[in-house]
């Protein structure tokens, strides 16, 4: 944008020439929009958390179908009085299986209870083995039937699995599919909690609880607790207005920015829709952020229209101390006044909100669908701004007419003039003196904040859901079944995969497999390990009359096929040609240092165990498709692939989210830089030094990108930016603006290390969005501290004048959002309250940045104001 205030004027006298058409046109834009907002529906899909580009999530799909995906529901009943085995119980789980096999998105040849029939039990007898169903074909509820099924779960290997290891219920397993079999359609996650629901309010009595865990029930009590989003905005709007009231004085100065604002959300909901978007309720606070940014630049343009109508421009304290008292200032139009406005604000915040946007655009390189729906629902509410608080405002404002101008003036002016300890204290900060300790104290709080930081967890820091309350229903329901149920919902599958009929005819195959399981059940916080091996130890020592001893893996092939000629690929231990055997780890929670832990662990066992010749010859109609040792697809050799399962998925999401993180800061502040850099340097700076490292930056992007994910070539390219910056005006300037974000930032990684909220894709983007409100504070104090420094102030002059009208809108707007997102606090949603923490810390420190640490930067990095300094001396 132009800092140019002659084409600043020509633009205002093009747009203020045609209001009525404007008003029209945003009129009728609001109408359409809204009409389209209230065709939007909430998004949520599973596949859309899955970083899909990821190694792991490469051999998720390749074996989604065949071994289960991680978007399994489970759903336990549970007898009070700790016995399952009553006539009433039985009757109750064999319709809850019933239920859930006919949800739709179930697939159905993945449920499993006692009651289906791909649950059976295996027994030794005089002749060898017999089986069959856990419940017998004639069951019918009797003390001495209740024996023989106790005596089948037993025998069918799923205690602690699919029954509590005390008896005292039973469970079923069932995997969701993206899209519903019988409609095509994606599947309706809210939908399918709200049966489950239901199921939960038919069982549930004084005999029986009903404990429900799954992705599916975790989108529906989000999606509950989001409704009630709805009322903290309001709560949050309202205290806004009452603020706002307080700040302005007026009733239209107050309402005009929250309609402005308001309007810009309705804009951003309507085009979600008109572009085939929905919204997932974990991107839900999104566009309370579109309303805060818009009520921090409508107050910005709010204080500027009153200085410009009633103090020339300026506020009282520079009309007190230019002499000439009011009479030398008379009260203009409430069109000039608006055209004067929208000519001084055009640039400063045309260049924030531009920076916030393509700030935004940036997150859109982290590959994970959901963080990029957020990317351009903040994007596309951050780019209406521009229209409505830059344009549609002041356009509003020139209609103003306020009654009793001259009184209203008067008490602007007897207020604004009057000494002020707050603001003398704050504004002693551009003194030579007080900038070095400040200086020095942002240095010690930023080493602190960079030592703190290293804390932060990636991924889950806490066991159960993060986004819900500890006390929950869905996390106690967590909790119980981790207790009665020994597996625990956590389970992360690593694939063994070889050639086909490996399993019956490689004894070097299966032992590397059992190594490689007992090595993972050794490692701290696994509950237990589930492999084909173990499987085929326990019916050798069946043939052989249950003898301990045997419990070992048969170096006889055929012995091999006898003993697994009954575990098939329904039971998810193999797959249809014996080709990849899952190692079913399951661990006693998904918190980050748990998953870390297990994942180093494999990593270190895929060095260690492998076998390079198989030793019989594959089938015929074997294609190669087995990982070789540097990642190639060989015949005869045994790899481990990292993962499957639900924990899995959240292993792949902490290393993308862990390897976004440094990079998405450096594009959001890389963006804030090269735009900071455009409007408040020179010519030559943006021909010479932006342009060049622009091109260059972008050519290294596209032709090697794996630079761009090395952290040392990273920190490398912004210390060499940071240099280049110091050795030119504009960006020495840049700097002052900058590094307070950076400081803040890291600050609230620090907290979030304090507080125990981990770095995952629902808080990966808050930083980004934080900085988005903050260097507008920035951008809007430089700004008008310059232009009083180039009309001959001193810097303390220059910036006391700042504090007095663009400072003080920057103070009201950090306390009042914070204000807003402390009510957050009280949501039934923990990552909302969490959020609220977060940013209410974010608008309050970013505010102290601005106003603190961006006057001592000037002073030591610009030595502005020595002519107005020496002529005052």
């Amino acid at each position: 944008m132009t800092d140019n205030p002659t084409l600043a004027r020509r633009i205002a006298d093009a747009v203020f020439s045609i209001r009525p058409l404007i008003l029209l046109l945003f009129l009728l834009g609001t109408v359409a929009a809204a009409y389209y907002m209230m065709q939007l529906r909430v998004d949520a899909g599973f596949k859309k958390q899955l970083p899909l580009q990821h190694e792991y999530m490469q051999t998720f799909m390749e074996y989604e179908r065949e071994f289960g995906g991680a978007n399994r529901i489970m759903v336990a009943l549970v007898a009070e009085d700790g016995d399952m085995f009553t006539p009433e119980f039985f009757q109750d789980f064999e319709r809850i299986s019933n239920q859930v096999f006919f949800i739709p998105g179930v697939d159905r040849a993945s449920v499993r209870s006692i009651f289906t029939p791909n649950v059976r039990f295996v027994e030794i007898v005089e002749d060898g083995f017999a089986g069959g169903n856990v419940i017998p074909a004639d069951f019918a509820p009797s003390p001495e039937m209740f024996e023989r099924v106790r005596s089948n779960i037993v025998k069918s290997g799923e205690v602690g699995r699919l029954v509590a290891e005390d008896f005292s219920g039973a469970m079923v397993w069932a995997n969701l599919l993206e899209e519903d079999p019988g409609t095509g359609e994606a599947l309706d996650y809210q939908d399918v909690a709200a049966q489950l629901e239901s199921i939960r309010s038919s069982f549930e009595n004084e005999s029986h609880t009903v404990h429900i865990v799954g992705f599916a029930k975790i989108v529906g009590d989000i999606a509950d607790g989001a409704r009630g989003v709805v009322t903290y905005f309001g709560v949050a709007f309202a205290i806004t207005a009452v603020l706002l009231l307080l700040y302005s004085g007026s009733f239209w100065l107050t309402l005009l920015p929250l309609v402005c604002s308001a309007t810009a959300v309705v804009w951003q909901l309507g085009l979600l829709s008109v572009l085939g978007f929905g919204i997932d309720p974990m991107n839900i606070l999104t566009p309370f952020l579109i309303f805060a940014i818009g009520v921090s630049h409508g107050v910005q343009m709010i204080s500027g229209w009153n200085a410009e109508k009633f103090f020339g421009g300026h506020s009282p304290l520079g009309v007190a101390a230019d002499g000439g008292g009011l009479d030398s200032v008379p009260i203009v139009s409430s069109l000039e006044a608006s055209k004067a406005t929208f000519a001084r604000l055009l640039a400063p915040g045309a260049i924030a909100l531009i920076s916030d946007t393509i700030g935004f655009l940036t997150i859109l390189l982290i590959h994970i669908r959901i963080i990029q729906e957020l990317a351009l629902t903040a994007s596309i509410g951050v780019a209406v701004i521009i229209f409505t608080n830059l344009v549609l405002l002041p356009v509003l404002l020139s209609y103003v007419r306020l009654s009793n101008e001259e009184k209203f003036r008067q008490r602007q002016y007897e207020k604004g003039r009057k000494p002020s300890l707050v603001w003398g204290l704050i504004g002693s900060f551009s003194r030579p003196g007080v900038a070095v300790v400040a200086v020095l104290v942002g240095v010690g709080l930023f080493a602190f904040a960079w030592v703190k930081s290293q804390d932060m967890q990636i991924g889950d820091s806490q066991p159960g859901v993060p986004e819900l309350r500890e006390d929950a229903r869905y996390n106690q329901d967590a909790r119980l079944i981790a207790d009665r149920f020994s597996l625990g919902t956590d389970l992360i599958s690593v694939i063994a995969e070889t050639a086909p009929s490996a399993c019956t005819e490689s004894y070097q195959v299966m032992e590397a497999i059992d190594r490689f399981a007992w090595q993972m059940s050794n490692v701290e916080g696994v509950q237990q390990v589930v492999t084909l091996p173990n499987i085929a130890k326990i019916v050798n020592a069946g043939w052989n009359e249950g003898n301990l001893r045997w419990r070992v893996l048969p170096r006889n092939n055929f012995i091999m096929r006898q003993n697994l000629s009954g575990i098939e690929s329904s039971t998810g231990l193999r797959n249809e040609d014996c080709s990849a055997m899952p190692v079913m780890v399951f661990l006693e929670d998904h918190r980050a240092e748990t998953i870390t832990r297990v994942v180093n662990r494999v990593r270190e066992l895929q060095g260690e165990i492998y076998v390079d010749g198989l030793g019989f010859q594959p089938a015929s109609d074997f294609t190669g498709d087995v990982g070789g040792e540097n990642g190639e697809r060989c015949e005869e050799c045994l790899s481990f692939r990292l993962a499957t399962g639900n924990v899995g998925v959240m292993a792949a999401t902490n290393e993308e989210v862990a390897a976004a993180q440094t990079p998405m800061l450096i594009y959001v502040y890389g963006a804030i830089i090269l735009l900071c850099l455009i409007t408040f340097g020179t010519a030559r700076v943006t021909t010479f030094v932006v342009v060049p490292l622009t091109v260059a930056g972008v050519l290294t992007y596209v032709m090697a990108p794996a630079l761009w994910a090395q952290p040392y070539f990273m920190y490398g390219l912004a210390a060499l930016v940071g240099l280049i910056l110091l050795f030119t005006r504009g960006g020495r300037g840049t700097l002052c603006i900058i590094l307070p974000l950076v400081l803040v930032s890291y600050l609230a990684y620090s907290l979030m290390a304090y507080m125990g909220i981990g770095l995952k894709v629902n808080t990966l983007p808050v930083v980004a969005l934080g900085v988005g409100i903050g260097v507008d504070y920035g951008i809007y104090i430089f700004s008008r501290m310059r232009s009083l420094l180039d009309e001959g102030l001193s810097l303390n002059d220059a910036y006391l004048r700042t504090l007095r009208l663009t400072g003080k809108a920057v103070f009201f707007t950090a306390i009042t959002l914070a204000v807003g997102v402390g009510t957050w606090l009280f949501s039934d949603l923990k990552f909302q309250a969490d959020m609220g923490v977060l940013l209410g810390f974010m608008f309050i420190f970013n505010m102290i940045g601005a106003m603190l640490l961006l006057p001592a930067l000037a002073r030591i990095l610009l030595g502005w104001g020595k002519r107005g300094d020496a002529a005052q001396a």
